[in-house]
C-alpha cells in the first residue's frame, strides 16, 4: 500500500521511474522495465545483459551503456 495515497498499486518510483538506472541514463521505458523486473542496481543485473533484452523497453542501447557504465566500475 502508498503511504502517500493510501492505496494499493506501484510506488511514484515505480510509476515513472525517470530515465536514469542507478547514474545511467538509458531511458524511462528501460529504466522501468529493469525496477520492474526486480533490479534496482548495476550489481544486481545479470552478468550477461543481452539477457535483459528479453524485457519489454531494453533495447540494444541500453544494454551497451549498461555494459559501458559496469565496465567503468
Amino acid at each position: 500500500m502508498d503511504e502517500r495515497t493510501g492505496r494499493e498499486g506501484p510506488t511514484m518510483a515505480e510509476d515513472d521511474a525517470g530515465p536514469v538506472f542507478d547514474g545511467v541514463k538509458i531511458g524511462r521505458p528501460a529504466t522501468g522495465a529493469l525496477l520492474h523486473a526486480g533490479y534496482r542496481s548495476l550489481d544486481e543485473l545479470p552478468a550477461e545483459l543481452a539477457e535483459l533484452l528479453a524485457l519489454h523497453g531494453v533495447g540494444p542501447k541500453a544494454v551497451r551503456l549498461l555494459t559501458e557504465a559496469i565496465a567503468e566500475r
